[in-house]
């Protein structure tokens, strides 16, 4: 009996020591080595972020030439005045835009160049004398008695930061330097709007963030025809010989890049990096079967039909498998003799100049008609040189066009001056580099507010310590971004945003956030229970029965003591 009781007792203890060794080592054990490991993220300064509150602030410095400003109105400057203007885009976007505007009047090296017999070589001579720093404005206001300005010409946009603005005789005369500035408001609003920063372009460039606003359609209409913002782009210029047989076509194309193309992307530099290659594909077809038209002779390409056009012909480009960039694709065409010449038509049913069309974020294709080559007595295969500056013309108009540099129609009474042989006007770099900063700040806003959502909303994912490095990166370039446009710095504010939205991709497009992605609740019950129920089912029975055991006892020494 008392050896029963002995077995019995070591028993229980063995139940217990069990149990109290799968509660305290086996549980917390097997908890910390299956947990999820999940690095800190900033996640109060993204939720800061997620409402995105943007200033962007332009230095506009507005310079009175002699014969301008009376000796009373002199005394009252150098002036500095602030104007702001707020926006509300939507409930989670609003736009605060400040312009702090210098007056002055010029300095005697500035009258010299004032005096060069034309504005052109007024710009270049002002700007030799000083620089203006990336995102500001300098205004010229010149008396009406100046021959810089035609007589219909109230305003001249240069090639760089510097405008010339006309003033009359009559509001100088009699007017207070308050009545003159209010004059002079009208017409430096709308010299802004033309050269920096306007609600049109940015609200453009937040259109992937904000609802089309209906005032804004030809805005959201161009930014739809530009690429998006992207650290890089790949520019492939493509000849199509469709006729090799009649044709041996000769292109400069690398000494047309150099000529034509690369001051443009050097000028570009600041905004992404691009690379160049260029192919000749032979037995090229369009896809499209063109028309004849009698009337002219000659084959016709109607707009209806252009779009059906790209396809057959971007099955034989190829792609660019090494690179995660855009690509940009110009495709000069030759017609074969069968189909020569061959004209592209408009709406209007009347032949395009170019003889050229360009299809949003995808490229451009020119039509180049050889059919002048041929003589009575042709003998084939014919030598065709290509006038690679009438090429490289389109086709700089359209790079133009899909990397987002805006042309705006200048108001009436303004002349804006032809592109100089960068092909980039200083102030549209400006316009161009605005609504960059800004799209790249509202992408990489949006990234990582996406990313952010996602790890709470799947416990299971796992943060490592590179994901949370790239997170706070991210976060903090995007903190820089929206200070440097705070205050004005449009070169710094640009990088920052570049260094913020590769961060938030690098982050958002991690490998590792993949592997537990689709590994729930259930399926991780399914595969302890069969490992743990098996062991934990007797080891529960045996505290059961010890916890019964021990009540018997307590009612028995009850019952005695009764």
């Amino acid at each position: 009996m008392a050896t029963t009781e002995v077995e019995r007792r070591r028993g229980q203890l063995a139940a217990l020591s069990i149990a109290a060794v799968v509660i305290i080592v086996g549980v917390p054990l097997w908890w910390r080595t299956t947990e999820t490991y999940r690095a800190w993220l900033p996640v109060s300064q993204i939720k800061e972020l997620a409402k995105l509150q943007l200033q962007l602030s332009a230095d506009v410095e507005v310079v009175f030439a002699r014969g301008t400003v009376t000796p009373e109105q002199q005394k009252k400057v150098p002036l500095t005045l602030s104007q702001d203007e707020e926006h509300i885009v939507d409930e989670k976007t609003a736009l605060w835009y400040r312009y702090e505007t210098r007056y002055r009047t010029a300095t005697i090296m500035e009258e010299d160049a004032l005096n060069q017999p034309t504005a052109a070589e007024a710009d270049l001579s002002l700007h030799t004398l000083s620089e203006s720093p990336c995102g500001s404005l300098v205004v010229y206001v010149i008396p009406e008695s100046s021959p810089l300005l035609l007589q219909d010409v109230n305003v001249y946009i240069g090639q760089r930061r510097t405008a010339f603005l006309r003033v009359g005789t009559q509001m100088r005369v009699g007017r207070t330097l308050e009545q003159l500035l209010a004059h002079l408001e009208p017409q430096l609003k709308q010299v802004l709007q033309l050269m920096s920063f306007s609600h049109a372009d940015i609200t453009a460039a937040l259109s992937d963030r904000v609802r089309l606003i209906p005032g804004n359609k030809g805005g959201i209409a161009d930014s739809m025809r530009a690429f998006k913002s992207s650290p890089g782009y790949e520019i492939t210029f493509s000849l199509l010989n469709p006729d090799p047989k009649s044709h041996r076509v000769h292109w400069d194309i690398e000494g047309a890049v150099q000529t034509y193309i690369q001051p443009l992307l050097t000028k570009l530099a600041p905004v992404a990096n691009f690379s160049i290659d260029s192919q000749t594909l032979y037995y090229a077809m369009l896809g499209v079967n063109p028309r004849f038209d009698s009337s002219r002779s000659a084959y016709t390409l109607n707009v209806d039909s252009l779009a059906h056009v790209i396809n057959p012909v971007e099955a034989r480009l190829g792609s660019n498998a090494a690179s995660s960039n855009p690509v940009l694709n110009f495709l000069l065409y030759i017609p074969d003799a069968h189909h020569s010449p061959l004209y592209i038509h408009d709406h209007k049913k009347q032949e395009v100049p170019s003889n050229a069309f360009h299809s949003p974020r995808w490229g451009g294709i020119m039509v180049y008609n050889v059919n002048g080559f041929y003589g009575s007595e042709v003998v084939y295969p014919v030598d065709i040189n290509i006038n690679m500056a009438k090429v490289m013309g389109v086709f700089l108009a359209q790079l133009r066009l899909l990397l987002g540099v805006q042309s705006s129609s200048p108001p009436p009474g303004f002349l804006v001056a032809p592109c100089s042989s960068t092909g980039l006007a200083d102030w549209e770099l400006d316009r161009l580099m605005w609504s960059r900063s800004v799209e790249n700040v509202a992408t990489a806003t949006t990234t990582i507010t996406s990313l952010a959502q996602l790890l709470d909303q799947i416990s299971n994912i796992v943060i490592n310590d590179n994901i949370a490095q790239q997170v706070s990166s991210a976060v903090t370039s995007l903190q820089l971004a929206v200070a440097e446009l705070e205050a004005g710095n449009l070169g710094f504010a640009l990088q920052y945003s570049k260094e913020a939205i590769l961060a938030s991709e690098r982050a958002f497009f991690d490998p590792s956030l993949l592997h537990l992605l689709y590994f729930p609740d259930d399926q991780k019950f399914a595969i302890y229970i069969p490992i743990f129920l098996p062991m934990c089912v007797p080891i529960l029975l045996s505290l059961l029965k010890i916890l019964s055991e021990a009540r018997q006892k307590h009612r028995e020494k009850h019952a005695k003591k009764e």
